[in-house]
């Protein structure tokens, strides 16, 4: 009993035996791993990465001057010529030009853009480069090695690194909709970084840089890449996100805990309808102006976040259960949501 006290209190910082401490790496041989990691990603991507300029007109209404212009970045993620950036990079372009890592420049067509999710598709004649390897975000670990490529500041295929901060972060798109599942990540970007790709050690992209919090230092954002596959999918096919619709403005209100208790609500927040379009699939369905809503088919609902990501494609054109609170009645209203207008379009 006393050998083992005396070995659970000894100073257990006994030094590293000679042979040991000679079979360690340096602090010089781990940088030159580092460094040798960062390199391989950025070379087994950078032939993919292009850069985007655009062309926008000024709006109505002003001086006669030169088109606005903007720029981005992008990667190529098909054979035949299809780029992925973001929404706002190329929202609103007349004209779009992608530079390859090669230095042409080619003139790209915009397939589809979903404001909501901040992405983008572009194709440009195949450009026999290779495109960048898709990885897998879901298996992505807060502190793992990522790598950042982009043209910040008009300068082409810079390079950062850093590493996975978090996962999971909620960020608001400039759409207003709440985007989910996003890395944060403390690689450097700057204006002009918008659309590249965020790659592991591996060169394996698993993200889409998309912002950055201003004025703090190491907090940027990407949208995982598993997101990414299914909208460019789908913008391929459709040209746009199709998403329901119900017709309403609401804002978040909390409900008084005895409230909550006589109705039997899980929740004690819920949306408090303000407006009421008219000829909405909302009006349609009875919905006023006041009522909260504190269940969307049976499932609780506090937020209006909670709301958009309830109404996906499946829910269009499906009647619907609404729970709402109408001064001190809780009815079920029953609404038959629409395809959303994308903006411009009515």
């Amino acid at each position: 009993m006393v050998q083992v006290l005396e070995w659970i209190t000894a100073d257990r910082a006994d030094p590293v035996p000679a042979a040991a401490a000679e079979a360690l790496p340096g602090d010089g041989e781990l940088l030159d791993a580092y460094s040798r990691a960062v390199i391989r990603a950025a070379e087994a991507v950078s032939p993919a990465v292009v850069n985007i300029e655009v062309r926008r007109a000024r709006p109505a209404g002003g001086r006669r001057a030169p088109e606005l212009g903007g720029s981005g970045s992008g990667f190529l993620f098909t054979p035949d010529g299809m780029v992925l950036t973001n929404s706002h990079v190329v929202s609103g372009a007349r004209r779009i030009e992608v530079t390859l890592s090669d230095g042409r420049a080619l003139q790209a067509d915009l397939i589809g853009d979903d404001p909501e999710t901040d992405l983008a598709v572009l194709r440009v004649e195949p450009p026999q480069a290779p495109p960048a390897r898709l990885g897998d975000s879901r298996s992505l670990r807060p502190g793992q090695l990522v790598v950042a490529i982009g043209n910040p500041y008009g300068f082409q295929y810079s390079v950062s690194a850093g590493v996975v901060s978090a996962l999971g972060r909620s960020l608001r798109a400039r759409s207003g909709r709440l985007m989910d599942d996003i890395i944060q990540t403390d690689a450097a970007l700057n204006p002009g970084n918008s659309g590249g790709p965020l790659v592991t050690s591996n060169g394996d992209v698993v993200g889409v840089n998309t912002a950055v919090i201003l004025p703090g230092q190491g907090i940027s954002f990407a949208i995982p890449i598993h997101t990414a596959k299914f909208v460019a999918a789908r913008l391929i096919k459709d040209g746009r996100i199709r998403r329901g619709y119900l017709g309403i403005g609401g804002q978040n209100v909390p409900i008084r805990r005895r409230a909550a208790r006589f109705h039997n609500l899980p929740l004690e927040s819920g949306i408090q309808v303000v407006t009421v379009e008219p000829a909405s699939p909302a009006e349609r369905g009875g919905v006023e102006v006041g009522d909260v809503i504190v269940a969307f088919d049976e499932g609780p609902v506090a937020h209006v976040d909670d709301l958009h990501r309830l109404l996906t494609d499946g829910k269009i054109g499906v009647p619907v259960t609404l729970q709402v609170l109408r001064r001190t009645e809780k009815r079920e209203l029953r609404v038959v949501p629409e395809e959303s207008r994308p903006p411009g379009r009515g």
